[in-house]
């Protein structure tokens, strides 16, 4: 798989190892057309111009070259400098000088060098046209310089089911995601985190189970305690009726200023109009509840008479992400999001009791969240994830127990 010890990290620099050994250099760019490519550049240039990539050229053997690494190649993050990533289609596009040579992993086994003349920089766009296998929905592993077991990995596979869904390395530590500027821009469209200060805000929202919506958790609970007390299923009008009967009880008790629990509504006192409003609520929210749990059965995500019964694997499967992104975008160390990794994995183990009961939970966290139960690409892309996780040999949930031994 390598030479003189070295094993190629990820499937990517094996498949150009392989190519480069045969010397078939038309196979190496087919593998090099399917990859994320990364080229380092300052800080500066990217925080002084955010929507533009700085190419900065090396002089190799009397050639000026610029190198780009492929991401099992990559170093472990720091301050400076970063990388954005590109692709090779991208790179025959807007690559900027003729007399600049590719460089590929320079100073590694699978390292090549490549003339970028205008007819060179054709072939590139041949090879990309005809670079057809998917980069989502895979499983991909680190198997050099990431970890594969213990309690790191744990917490990396708590944010599995993103990392297939998005085609991304699961076991990448040290990230590097999308580039710097990408991973900025990630972290500010979707989340609203422009600093470290939102980033830690919202990693500590997420590793308390806090950032999905209290009243899911309120009526699942409901749920749960049914369960607890009476044991066996909860027919669905029982869990309908408990649930109108503790929102009425908590009307009734409700005679100061708000106290919430942070398990559902405020106890305050509240309008005949407003727990109409509340109870209305929670009955369409238990029959999406209901009617997604009987597809993740159809589905083979819960088996028959189980229930999920919390959603926090969403927060802590996104908090496991979210180290890593805050790592990408540099608002955190490579020590600081090593640790946030780790408390994912410890508060999934203590809710949790398997990988199957982790990913049923989060995967109704999203769907509550985006789905709008259409069954279309939010639930779709969670389901063929699970799946692979689940059957895949190499996956680590077949290879890391969820709890510990």
């Amino acid at each position: 798989m390598g030479v003189g010890g070295w094993r190629a990290p990820t499937e990517v620099e094996r498949d150009l190892y392989d190519a480069k050994t045969r010397g078939d250099w038309p196979a190496y760019l087919d593998v090099l057309a399917q990859a994320d490519l990364y080229h380092a550049m300052s800080r500066a240039q990217a925080d002084a111009r955010p929507g533009w990539i700085h190419f900065n050229p090396v002089r190799v053997n009397g050639h000026l070259m610029l190198a780009f690494h492929t991401a099992g190649m990559l170093p472990a993050p720091v301050p400076d400098p970063v990388f954005f990533a590109t692709d090779l289609a991208d790179l025959a596009q807007d690559w900027p000088r003729d007399d600049e040579w590719l460089a590929v992993n320079p100073g590694t086994p699978v390292e090549a060098f490549f003339p970028a003349t205008a007819a060179h920089r054709q072939m590139w766009r041949r090879h990309a046209e005809r670079a057809t296998a998917p980069r989502r929905g895979r499983l991909r592993t680190l198997w050099s310089g990431g970890p594969l077991h213990g309690p790191v990995a744990h917490g990396l596979a708590c944010g599995a089911l993103l990392c297939v869904a998005n085609g991304s390395l699961w076991n990448a530590m040290g990230w590097h995601g999308t580039g710097y500027v990408r991973e900025r821009r990630r972290l500010r469209e979707w989340w609203g985190i422009t600093d470290r200060a939102g980033w830690a805000s919202a990693m500590e929202d997420l590793l308390a189970g806090e950032m999905s919506s209290s009243v899911w958790g309120f009526v699942l609970g409901v749920r749960r305690s049914l369960a607890l007390d009476f044991g066996g299923t909860v027919e669905l009008d029982h869990w309908r009726h408990a649930t109108t009967r503790v929102l009425h009880h908590r009307a009734a008790q409700a005679t100061g200023p708000a106290q919430s629990t942070g398990a559902g509504p405020g106890v305050r006192p509240v309008s005949e109009t407003e727990l109409r409003a509340q109870v209305a609520g929670a009955q369409r929210l238990i029959g999406r509840i209901a009617r997604y749990e009987a597809r993740f059965r159809a589905d083979g995500l819960l088996p028959e008479n189980r229930f999920v019964h919390s959603v926090e694997a969403w927060d802590y499967g996104r908090a496991s992400k979210m180290a890593r992104w805050g790592l990408g975008a540099r608002y955190c160390t490579l020590e600081e999001a090593e640790q946030a990794v780790l408390r994912a994995g410890r508060v999934s183990r203590l809710e949790y009791r398997s990988w199957a009961d982790f990913s049923a939970a989060y995967i109704l966290g999203r769907c509550l969240h985006f789905d709008e139960e259409e069954f279309g690409d939010w639930y779709g892309e969670m389901l063929d994830a699970h799946r692979i996780l689940t059957t895949d040999p190499a996956s680590p949930w077949r290879n890391i127990p969820f709890k510990q031994p």
